[in-house]
């Protein structure tokens, strides 16, 4: 009997990271993380409310692009810049992006993170809807002006590698 030879797989890290990304499009699968905060047990990301970071360190994670998932843009930032992640000044596909604070409604201001497709248009999870979803990449413009202003953009020449 003869041996096979093994085969030669080599991941197309870009193209299935994007694809990834937009196929994400809808999905609950980041809509609950659980934590005891002060001894009681709560779904931090109150039920897709606040999934953003975990969406997005989650993608980033299943592609070992950074090195851990992560509730908080901040805490998602901040491991971006230790795994190699640089900023940029526009964006590429690919690349994620972080948004300024914006107030809803509960007096408290947060940050957003998603990434970039292309073709002006972006990927984060939808507080609304509680799911990602495909938008503007500065959802729409007003006078003129972004709706909402991109803070950062950040980029891994890993996903240069063909």
């Amino acid at each position: 009997m003869k041996s096979k030879k093994p085969l030669d797989v080599k991941v197309i890290l870009k193209e299935s990271y994007i694809k990834a990304i937009k196929n994400s499009v809808g999905s609950n699968l980041f809509r609950n993380f659980y934590a005891f905060v002060n001894g009681k047990k709560k779904d931090i990301l109150e039920d897709g409310t606040l999934s953003c970071a975990a969406f997005t360190s989650s993608i980033l994670y299943l592609f070992k692009l950074t090195a851990d998932m992560h509730a908080t843009v901040r805490g998602t930032a901040a491991d971006l810049e230790k795994f190699g992640w640089t900023k940029i000044k526009k964006p590429r596909e690919g690349a994620v992006l972080v948004w300024e604070a914006q107030e809803f409604g509960n007096g408290e201001a947060h940050k957003h993170m998603g990434f970039y497709i292309g073709k002006n248009k972006a990927i984060s999870n939808s507080y609304k809807k509680r799911y990602p979803i495909l938008h503007h990449w500065t959802f729409g413009t007003k006078n003129g002006r972004p709706v909402r202003k991109v803070e950062q953009i950040f980029w891994n020449k890993k996903l240069d590698i063909k």
